[in-house]
């Protein structure tokens, strides 16, 4: 499995119900796509405060790293992409993208 973990941080003028429309636009991709798994997004309540700025974010399951390319290629991630780099602070800048090689858990 392939978890595809992104942090945005949201320009400070963007309403959490905007924020909140961009994650739902996310959760529309989901059946989509071969492979991919689970969408979870929200905003951080983490009690160790130690988000820097990296205040909303989600997480993608995947089969394979190859459902992973799947989903960057898809027409739906490419306009919600534009949309969320378009909303970070300096763009590209404000997000962080991450993708861990997850193993089967042991019996």
């Amino acid at each position: 499995m392939v978890r595809h973990i992104v942090l945005i941080r949201f320009r400070p003028e963007l309403s959490e119900a905007y924020i909140a429309a961009l994650f739902q636009e996310l959760q529309q991709i989901d059946g989509k796509i071969p492979g991919l798994l689970s969408i979870t997004a929200g905003r951080s309540e983490s009690p160790e405060q130690m988000e820097r700025g990296y205040m909303h974010g989600f997480v993608v399951d995947f089969s394979d790293w190859e459902a992973l390319q799947a989903y960057q290629d898809h027409a739906d991630h490419q306009r919600l992409g534009a949309k969320l780099v378009a909303g970070a602070v300096g763009g590209k800048d404000g997000i962080l993208c991450f993708d861990l090689a997850v193993n089967a858990a042991k019996s």
